[in-house]
């Protein structure tokens, strides 16, 4: 077991590009280097990469948010890519901006891309990589949380933001090659 399909998830359209909700594909963009290529057949930008001696598929959706099962679903059947062997990078509400937190499974915590994607995995048992943006009320803000993750972080949000991505990006090697106690060890006891 190990990582063959990093996702990010993300709303498409230059409106959206600076958004909160976007955090997974600032993630992979910065994973890819260059610009991704879009694939009809998986309504996505795609591309891969070469990390730990594999090929590494990376997505993102170009469904919208609450679809991007449709795009995960698609890429994972036609490739025959495990449920344990997919990462989904998102925003997280409940963790504060330069947070960062991999888990395995469990709920979708009111993400409605998660919600999406489990169903078009028929399960909760993949990996996720979660960038934390925090929530509306802890930032002392009356914006609804579809409001909040629809809009851009402020600057000291976003520099926050950028370091959580740049310390996710250390742990993706030890995650293809299957090490995702060391992965999360570190990523936990470098991020705040």
């Amino acid at each position: 077991m190990a990582i063959r399909l990093i996702v990010g998830l993300g709303n498409p359209g230059p409106e959206y590009e600076q958004t909160r909700h976007n955090a997974g594909f600032w993630l992979v963009d910065a994973l890819a280097g260059q610009p991704l290529t879009r694939e009809k057949s998986f309504n996505a930008l795609a591309g891969k990469i070469k990390c730990a001696g594999e090929d590494i598929f990376l997505l993102e959706p170009q469904t919208f948010m609450n679809r991007s099962g449709q795009s995960v679903g698609a890429l994972a059947r036609f490739y025959k890519i495990a449920a344990e062997d997919v990462l989904v990078v998102h925003d997280e509400l409940d963790m504060p901006p330069g947070a960062a937190k991999i888990k395995k499974g469990g709920s979708s915590g009111g993400h409605n891309g998660l919600k999406d994607i489990t169903a078009a995995l028929g399960t909760q048992d993949y990996w996720r990589l979660r960038i934390g943006i925090g929530h509306p009320r802890t930032a002392a803000s009356q914006q609804a949380v579809a409001d909040y993750v629809l809009h851009r972080p402020r600057k000291e949000e976003q520099q926050l933001i950028d370091e959580a991505i740049e310390k996710s990006l250390k742990v993706i090697p030890l995650l293809c090659e299957g090490k995702f106690e060391a992965a999360t060890m570190q990523l936990h006891t470098t991020a705040k």
